[in-house]
């Protein structure tokens, strides 16, 4: 039965699946803006800024986790999902921010953290003090091998690199941890957890957020006999594999039950279709496997994965259009892909192009004029660079636990083992702290240090900027249906090692879009056509500068 209970905290909205054309702007909270004048950014902060995102064109807001937490993992770590962190706000604040959204025809989701809680949730509080608590069987537990039962149930790891299994002395077992030791896995095959995290979300979905960011989605659910997982050559992830750690984490990760479970989850969200409500579980693995959490076409599962794969893609053409294929033979209408270049645990984008304004230029342009779902980290329209931060002062979880690592090796690498140096505060402009806090506030983490040079108020003076080219190309797939609905057709006679090259259809028109990926000029393979935006204020008709990329119209 639909739940009516909503149907005032939307505005009227008849657009069924409004994430298939959406652009989303990621808010990690701490950082974005702060107005109490702790340091640490907050829901008013959001509430302040609406308007600066409504004018850039971004229709959907992700936020980061608000929840009651230790703040261990910055929210990740829920102690109750039914409360606002002090710091962030309290739940009458939260009810303004969703009213101010809706009120500007914006939508509103956040991360939803299913897979686990705090270690100082009252769940697991209760089910680690014992073995015949109510609450015994809500996690998983297990006994230990050897002689003294003292060496772990299996070879798990957990992703974040630690053993996946902490011993609890009151039980004299272990406990599972997918991620950090501090975060427990809920229990997923005991029928009450379930239906106790339903309540969780039908709780937000009646306060009138329109879907969620589902956090590791792909954990939900370990083999139920917790069987170790067979090796494997792989150190490291890719987007391809969940091997890590010399292991193939077949038991523990991608279990056929969690994609089941993203059919009942869809079910439960369904109560509360007016306006829809959108699902977008985040996932690494191959594409042909993590496409089955979409069920039956994205209607009786997730609406949409979120994919790691634009991230790992190096910046060359080749490897974009192999992308492209990727995305259209496993995500094909009526699924949809994501188009995510950056997010809170990863490089910044500009860092990851060398600084080079006009590469994230053309990256922009790639990202909201192919089909799909785009995703901006907070800061990647104007720039902010990856702040160097040493381990030894980190405050991410991670980065404590790895805090051994030699700091040259952590500056050699091209992606963050320090989660702090891409979550560093919003540069409004040139005031100290860059308008993040108050001048007389310490922010919670460091400023970049160019920030006179870049930041909001700077851009938004500047034609030429990042920032303007983001508004220009977010309202151009606003405006025009083929670039926010339309098909897509690579136009593989025009692409080669340098020239990206696909077209959008839709209505009886086509637009295409052309993108030199090298830094010399190329001569433009789309000629007789009206240029609707390029990347450079100058443009030459038969040639492409350097990262030049252009959408025209064709005849």
């Amino acid at each position: 039965m639909r739940d009516s209970s909503t149907d005032s905290i939307f505005p009227n909205d008849s657009d069924g699946e409004w994430w298939k054309k959406t652009t989303v702007y990621h808010i990690y909270l701490r950082s974005f803006f702060d107005t109490n004048g702790d340091g640490i950014g907050d829901i008013p902060g959001v509430i302040e800024k609406l308007d600066y995102l409504k004018d850039l064109g971004y229709e959907t807001i992700w936020i980061s986790p608000f929840t009651q937490s230790p703040q261990r993992d910055f929210g990740y770590d829920i102690s109750d999902y039914f409360s606002i962190s002090p710091q962030y706000g309290d739940m009458a604040l939260f009810e303004m921010l969703v009213q101010e959204v809706h009120g500007r025809k914006m939508k509103l989701i956040f991360d939803l953290v299913l897979n686990h809680t705090s270690n100082e949730h009252a769940w697991f509080k209760e089910s680690a003090s014992s073995r015949d608590n109510p609450k015994a069987d809500w996690y998983i537990w297990k006994n230990g091998k050897g002689r003294n039962g003292m060496k772990p149930p299996n070879n798990w790891r957990a992703m974040a690199g630690n053993k996946a299994w902490t011993y609890y002395p009151e039980r004299k077992q272990f406990n599972y941890t997918a991620f950090l030791p501090f975060q427990p896995d809920l229990n997923y095959h005991n029928p009450e957890v379930k239906q106790a995290m339903f309540d969780v979300v039908r709780f937000w979905l009646k306060k009138g957020v329109d879907g969620f960011r589902l956090d590791i989605i792909s954990a939900i659910y370990e083999d139920a006999e917790l069987r170790s997982n067979p090796p494997s050559f792989r150190l490291t992830p890719s987007d391809k594999s969940l091997s890590i750690f010399f292991q193939n984490l077949k038991n523990n990760f991608l279990h056929e039950k969690s994609f089941e479970f993203a059919t009942e989850l869809r079910s439960i969200v369904d109560e509360f279709d007016n306006p829809r409500r959108v699902l977008i579980g985040e996932s690494h693995g191959d594409e042909a496997l993590i496409n089955q959490f979409c069920y039956n076409n994205g209607k009786n599962g997730l609406n949409a994965i979120f994919l790691f794969k634009a991230i790992s893609t190096p910046f060359k053409a080749e490897n974009y259009r192999k992308m492209l294929l990727t995305f259209e033979e496993h995500f094909p209408e009526p699924l949809i892909p994501t188009l995510v270049f950056a997010n809170h645990d990863r490089t910044r984008i500009i860092s990851r192009l060398g600084g080079s304004v006009a590469k994230a230029k053309l990256l922009a342009l790639f990202q909201f004029t192919c089909r799909g779902i785009p995703f901006t980290y907070f800061g990647d329209e104007i720039g902010i660079p990856r702040v160097r931060i040493p381990l030894k002062q980190g405050k991410d979880a991670i980065a404590i636990q790895h805090n051994w690592v030699p700091q040259f090796l952590v500056d050699k690498s091209p992606e963050i083992l320090n989660r702090d140096e891409c979550r560093t505060p919003m540069l409004w402009n040139e005031k100290p702290n860059a308008g993040f806090c108050a001048d007389s506030v310490k922010p919670w983490l460091p400023v970049a240090e160019n920030f006179k040079e870049i930041n909001v108020d700077r851009q938004m003076a500047d034609s030429d900027s990042l920032f303007n080219f983001y508004k220009k190309v977010i309202h151009l797939r606003h405006e025009t249906p083929a670039l926010h609905a339309g098909n897509l057709e690579i136009a593989h006679d025009l692409c080669n090692k340098k020239i990206l090259a696909y077209n959008r259809i839709f209505g009886g028109k086509k637009y295409s879009v052309v993108l030199n990926m090298s830094r010399y000029a190329q001569k433009n393979p789309v000629n007789h056509s009206r240029i609707l935006l390029s990347t450079h204020l100058q443009s030459e008709a038969h040639q492409l500068q350097p990262f030049e990329g252009r959408v025209t119209m064709l005849d």
